[in-house]
């Protein structure tokens, strides 16, 4: 067993269930092939970390889909809010004895392999890392024990999550690494011509 874990979350990219806040612009077929894309990205990415990697489902776990089990330990997610969720990952992970674990998001065309292996890297002298995300949140968050209050008492989703975790760890030595920009809205992804090529591909199809 390697000593590192990278963690992703997905939802089950489903019609009507993914990115319906993005939907509510572009419509929820075009929301869910550019999910789908966002996966295929990040599953690209993870596939070049020299970790151990798990992939935890949001409804039930899918075999034979885009994360191979030969590659990725695949989990249910457990809990009633994403704060849960997330320590019960961790939580999981170094009961099954990582000293380094980090979690990603499934939604970030900008990210690359180096925010990660740079993350594992700043463990080596930090207790924790922690990816900003431009809307207030963040896309990566890596541990070498588990810290519980930064997962309690958070507004999810909002603009206040990044901030209030930072406060949570204001005694530990955290590093920060470089703000990329997650994919919620359409604004998000406006200047992005991959992603924008996909709601053009829709609209010829209807």
């Amino acid at each position: 067993m390697h000593k590192n874990l990278v963690i992703t979350f997905t939802r089950n990219p489903e019609l009507g269930k993914v990115k319906t806040r993005l939907a509510k612009t572009i419509g929820n077929i075009s929301a869910l092939a550019i999910y789908k894309k966002l996966l295929e990205h990040t599953e690209s990415v993870l596939q070049q970390i020299d970790s151990d990697k798990a992939v935890y489902y949001s409804v039930k776990i899918r075999e034979n889909d885009l994360w191979n089990a030969d590659i990725y330990q695949k989990q249910q997610q457990s809990g009633d809010h994403l704060g849960v969720r997330m320590s019960n990952a961790f939580k999981t992970g170094f009961d099954s004895g990582y000293t380094k674990i980090v979690i990603v998001g499934s939604d970030l065309y900008d990210l690359k392999p180096e925010h990660i292996n740079q993350a594992f890297d700043a463990l080596d002298n930090n207790d924790a890392v922690i990816g900003p995300a431009i809307d207030g949140g963040y896309y990566l968050l890596g541990m070498k024990q588990l810290h519980p209050a930064i997962f309690e008492n958070k507004s999810w989703g909002t603009e206040t999550v990044f901030e209030d975790t930072m406060k949570d760890l204001v005694k530990e030595n955290v590093f920060l690494l470089e703000p990329l920009n997650d994919v919620d809205t359409y604004e998000d992804m406006s200047n992005n011509q991959t992603l924008k090529a996909l709601i053009e591909h829709d609209k010829t199809n209807k």
